[in-house]
């Protein structure tokens, strides 16, 4: 019998979120082969991935060698475990790691959702050609990973890449961790939606938007009206390109990568907040740093994620 050749292998990813778990089958070179997604009950992980893995080495005749997973929170390179994820606090129990290898019969990675975009993007996306990336996801929180030389930079405790809490606004809200006026206090998708509604209260300019039709909007319906030409949700889209690209600015500044690939729900406002993060970013960096970064968005949506954790499940085994 014909040894089967390590690019015959297929590796399973699967993004982890509070509400859904979403996984895909992906070649050694970073294909999805296959894809699957339900509802994940956020106590019970364990059993919604193994049943996910299942079904997708059900869907190919190739071996799967191993399952990565991405989630919202701090994964120790050290010992594996779940050091913090307030997404979801039930990942934090026990060793997630060894349970999911237990009931999968496979080799297992956890990683951090932000760090597996990163590595899907910069393999299979818009990072794809360039040697340094620094990856931005914006979406119910936002998150950052750094890629130098090809390689996660995870510094000194294995959490570096904290983007989301910058600090934007000195005098600004208290944010989830603890500091104030970090950039996930204003440019999140909670908190897009939380500076709409004051602005809506307060505003009288406002008063013709159509979001004002609606008590329950999202930071999706606020992109969707801003592109169906709503000049109120424009505007809060704008000013939220502005906060990031100041936040953006400080990479620029600092680590001067090749490439910066914005991703997560928040960017599906297109050019609308791409173009403000871009002018802002200009205007506040050092021009030759600048001048030698693009500024781009994701490419690999969805995908970005399970991608990124299936190709560090790869290179772990």
């Amino acid at each position: 019998m014909t040894a089967q050749s390590p690019n015959d292998q297929t590796y399973v990813g699967v993004e982890l979120c509070a509400g859904s778990a979403r996984a895909a089958l992906v070649s050694a070179g970073g294909e999805v082969v296959a894809r699957r997604e339900s509802a994940a009950p956020p106590e019970d992980p364990v059993v919604q991935v193994a049943r996910l893995v299942a079904e997708l080495r059900d869907a190919s005749s190739a071996q799967v060698a191993a399952v990565g997973i991405g989630l919202p929170g701090l994964v120790s390179p050290a010992t594996g475990r779940v050091i913090i994820s307030s997404d979801l606090p039930s990942v934090m129990r026990g060793d997630l790691r060894a349970e999911l290898a237990k009931a999968t019969g496979l080799p297992v990675t956890l990683e951090n959702d932000a760090n597996a975009g990163a590595v899907g993007e910069y393999a299979a996306g818009a990072g794809r050609g360039s040697r340094d990336m620094f990856y931005v996801t914006i979406g119910s929180g936002i998150g950052g990973a750094i890629i130098i030389g090809g390689k996660l930079w995870r510094g000194a405790s294995g959490f570096a890449g904290e983007f989301g809490h910058i600090t934007i606004d000195p005098e600004g809200v208290v944010c989830v961790c603890g500091n104030v006026g970090c950039l996930e206090t204003v440019a999140s998708a909670p908190n897009i939606v939380r500076r709409t509604r004051e602005r809506l209260m307060r505003d009288s300019t406002s008063s013709l938007s159509r979001l004002g039709l609606n008590k329950n909007f999202t930071a999706a319906d606020i992109a969707h009206e801003a592109r169906g030409g709503d000049d109120f949700a424009a505007l809060m889209i704008e000013r939220t390109g502005r906060y990031i690209g100041t936040a953006i600015a400080t990479v620029v500044n600092l680590l001067n990568t090749e490439r910066v690939v914005l991703g997560g729900g928040v960017m599906e406002a297109g050019q609308l907040i791409l173009e403000p993060i871009i002018r802002e970013a200009q205007r506040r960096s050092f021009q030759p740093n600048f001048e030698s970064t693009q500024i781009v968005a994701a490419t690999l949506g969805p995908d970005a994620v399970p991608i990124g954790a299936a190709l560090l499940a790869r290179d772990a085994t």
